[in-house]
């Protein structure tokens, strides 16, 4: 049987996450010429949420 339960957790989540880099990334692109210093944040806090992913992703990172 298909969990739909799970599965609706895991696509909301995927969506929510998706938001949230693209919208980090927005945020730096059309803040770096008027705030070099939030433009610097909202990137790392990006590829932070990337790397996050990544790590989930891949099992021999947390196995």
């Amino acid at each position: 049987m298909i969990d739909w339960a799970a599965f609706f957790v895991v696509a909301a989540a995927s969506l929510l996450g998706a938001c949230a880099v693209v919208v980090l990334f927005a945020l730096g692109v059309r803040n770096a010429a008027r705030r070099p210093w939030l433009a610097r944040t909202c990137w790392v806090l990006c590829g932070a949420a990337v790397l996050f992913g990544i790590y989930l992703i891949v099992p021999a990172l947390h196995a």
